[in-house]
């Protein structure tokens, strides 16, 4: 049995959240090593509890923290084409425990500031009590932002919509559509072409007719809920903005990059 059609059984079976349990503690113990020496070489780094670093991320604190760094800095390359980022404000929809926001008031400063939210509780408690840089909300599955309208000119979000169903997909676009600025600059990434390897041949011909692609049966928002996002579905969830940029790098060894968006309001 591939692994698509063992997530799926699982999912029918409601066993995928015991198994992705199990799968952290694994990545926990054969991890162990290299996160004691990185706390070890970095004494100074607050890292937020283990299993909010793999419900968001890799059970690994170099992954989390050090490549975070690098990935923050091509985030901002993105964004930096096509809005200058000095005195913006910047929101991080989707945050998780700050993976990526934690890094930007040192990558960016220039008078910008920083605004995370996610629906997880734990973690946002967490990113309050130990990123003192960066404003924290915590919403919740409906979407509602508690911001006036055009208050943002900068917004992204890092795998959110690859753990939303179709009609949250376009809830949610549209309440960042209001938040956006009139010119704002929004990034959003999605399980594009690259990820048709993991479909099944049934999700595979619907994808190809340019269906959302949902493998639900578990709490949406959580990491084993999992959309793939086909370009024209893409196209027309963005047909009242500009499309800028759809980039989509190659596959290279394990790693199955994602889609990128950059849209302009």
């Amino acid at each position: 049995m591939n692994r698509t059609k063992l997530s799926n059984t699982l999912r029918k079976l409601k066993l995928i959240y015991v198994v992705d349990k199990i799968r952290f503690h694994i990545q926990k113990f054969k991890n162990r090593k290299i996160n004691r020496k990185f706390k070890e070489n970095n004494p100074s780094v607050v890292l937020p509890p283990d299993y909010l670093i793999y419900e968001s991320f890799q059970m690994n604190y170099h992954k989390y923290y050090t490549e975070s760094v690098n990935s923050a800095k091509e985030l901002v390359g993105h964004i930096e084409k096509h809005i200058q980022l000095k005195e913006k404000k910047i929101l991080d929809w989707g945050c998780g425990p700050a993976r990526i926001i934690r890094h930007l008031p040192t990558i960016v400063n220039n008078g910008c500031s920083f605004f995370g939210t996610d629906y997880n509780t734990k973690t946002i408690n967490w990113c309050k009590e130990n990123i003192a840089e960066v404003n924290f909300n915590n919403n919740n599955l409906t979407a509602n932002l508690p911001y006036p309208d055009d208050h943002f000119d900068v917004i992204y979000g890092i795998s959110v919509l690859t753990h939303l169903s179709e009609k949250m997909h376009y809830n949610w676009y549209n309440e960042l559509i209001r938040v956006l600025k009139p010119e704002g600059i929004m990034l959003l990434t999605t399980q594009g072409d690259n990820y048709k390897t993991k479909l099944s041949e049934s999700e595979l011909e619907k994808y190809n007719e340019n269906n959302l692609i949902i493998r639900g049966k578990v709490k949406e928002g959580h990491r084993t809920y999992s959309a793939f996002q086909p370009k024209l579905f893409m196209e027309n969830l963005f047909s009242n903005s500009t499309i800028l940029e759809h980039i989509q790098k190659e596959p290279q060894n394990n790693w199955i990059p994602q889609d990128i968006w950059i849209i302009k309001k």
